[in-house]
Parts: C-alpha cells; structure tokens; sequence
C-alpha cells in the first residue's frame, strides 16, 4: 500500500543532473502520451531552459519548472504515478501555498484535461505554438505517396550529385565529428537568442553520447569525407522523439536524407515504432512551414492550466 499523498507534509526539489535520468526515466515511461515534454532528451536536454528541478513523493514524479510560453513564471509538470491526479495537486498545493507561488501546469497534454476538469481549475491556455508535429514513421521512412513527390526529389537530387557518402548510427567515436561540424551550424545558423541556446543544448546532448549515454539514438551523413548532417532522438513506446536535426545547406538534400534515413535506421532497429514526434515549431514561420511540409499525421496539443 501506498501512503496518501495528503499525509505527506514536506516535498524537496532538486535541480535534475544527468546522473537522475536513470531514475527519472523509469517514472517517464509510465506516462502513455507522445509528448516530447515527457521523453528522455526532451526533457535532459532543456533542464537548464526551463529551470527542471524534480521530487519524488511515494512513488511520484514531481517536476518543477517554468511555464513554456513565459520563462518568468514557475510551474509544473504533470505528476506523474499511482495516485488519483486530484491527490497529486492537493500535494502541489500545499507545496505552492507554503512558497507563495500559484499553481500553474505547463505543457499539459490533451488527455490529460479531462482528469483536470475537477480539480478547481481558473483558466486553461492553449500553447498554440508549441504543439507537437507527429508523423507516422513508415511515412517518412519510405517517402512514397504524391504528397511526398518533393521530399523524393530532394533526395534523388542528392542521390544524383554526391556518389561519395555513407550513412551510420551516431556512436561515441563518431559523435565528435558531430561535435567538430557544429562549428559550422554557428557560421550558418540563425543568430537569434533562442537558436544560439538550442545549438548550445546540442553540444550537451552530444557530450553525453560521447559519455556513453544509452538512451540516445542519432545518425550522422557523410559526403566526400565531411559531416553534412547528423540528428538525435530517443525512444519511448511506440514513438521515436527528433530532438536535433542538423544539416549544412551548401549540399541540397541534406535535410531530407538525414531525416529520411535516419527514420529508416529506426524502423529497421524497432520494428515496434509507429511515430516520429518532431517537435513544436515555437511559432517560426520558416519552421512551420518546415514541418507541414512532411505532413503530419497529427498535432499534439499542449496547454497550460491554472488551478
């Protein structure tokens, strides 16, 4: 038996370390959405963005952070264990009470709402620009079908023009190429704030899989010797999650190989896998359009909930 979490009186936060993961994983793979708020490198790979700090409460998740759309403002993750959901808030209203804060969730996925719907809520907020763009992954790994015409010829225009590449699983020995290539995503890349920070989170993320992280997947494209792209992502259920894609664009085709390939490399290794979840668009135009482009199979809401 479990105890209620109402008899628990005190509860700790701790900013999450790499060293966490393992245990934070294992609560992670209890929650059944296809949100990337909620898998490995989604979450490991903007703990310092969003300020990810967790507790653990008879046998519950609790993750604290900031609200998605606005980093000034604290709040929280959707508890995830045994517990009624409605014991799991009483707990992070004690917890908000006793620091003076309000009790905000951040990234609430869709089903979740109806849990929610008893508990006080004041206002619900949907994060119109951070939703997931989901993709069925066989989709994207065969490319076939009229409305992926222009994905094909992208990648018969690479075919056609590069005779000397190969295309291999990112590993700890190849991933500091990987690391070396980055240098150029900085001379190419948007020099916006937020671009900066996500290539900075990238060399993290690679930093572990130099480590000998286990969680990670990625691959990496070579032509004529140099890196021309590489990603990385991780598993969890039926969904693979594509936290980084990284292309240069003075080799046209380079985007839609590494994506084509790499969603093949996955179907081949986990016949089990039916989605690719790459991510929200964070209300770029050019990235929107981006990702409508291999059309999605769905769009995974997120809101944010006051209670």
């Amino acid at each position: 038996m479990y105890q209620k979490l109402s008899e628990v009186t005190t509860m700790e936060f701790k900013k999450i370390t790499h060293a966490d993961m393992p245990l934070i994983w294992e609560f992670l793979q209890k929650e059944n959405g296809r949100t990337t708020d909620f898998s490995y490198g989604g979450l490991f790979m903007w703990i310092d963005s969003f300020k990810y700090e967790f507790a653990i409460e008879n046998d519950t998740l609790f993750i604290k952070g900031v609200v998605e759309n606005d980093k000034s403002k604290p709040a929280f993750s959707l508890p995830i264990g045994p517990h009624p959901l409605s014991e799991s808030l009483d707990l992070l209203k004690d917890y908000c009470k006793n620091h003076n804060i309000p009790l905000e969730l951040s990234a609430v996925p869709e089903y979740a709402l109806e849990d929610i719907s008893g508990c006080n809520i004041t206002s619900i907020e949907e994060l119109k620009d951070w939703g997931d763009y989901l993709y069925e992954i066989e989709s994207l790994a065969s490319l076939q079908g009229k409305k992926m015409s222009k994905k094909r010829n992208h990648v018969h225009h690479f075919l056609a023009n590069y005779t000397d590449w190969h295309f291999d699983a990112l590993t700890p020995e190849n991933a500091n190429d990987a690391m070396a290539f980055m240098d150029l995503s900085d001379r190419e890349g948007d020099m916006a704030e937020s671009a900066i920070e996500e290539r900075k989170l990238t060399r993290q993320l690679l930093k572990e899989i130099i480590n000998g992280d286990t969680h990670l997947e990625g691959g990496i494209l070579y032509v004529n010797g140099n890196v021309a792209a590489f990603t990385i992502g991780d598993i969890k259920h039926d969904t693979l999650f594509v936290h980084v894609e990284k292309a240069t664009r003075h080799i046209t085709g380079s985007y839609e190989m590494i994506n084509n390939l790499f969603a093949k490399l996955m179907a081949e290794k986990y016949p089990f896998l039916k989605y690719i979840n790459r991510e929200d668009d964070a209300g770029d135009p050019g990235l929107r359009k981006a990702k409508e482009s291999y059309h999605p199979c769905n769009i995974l809401r997120k809101y944010n909930v006051i209670i």
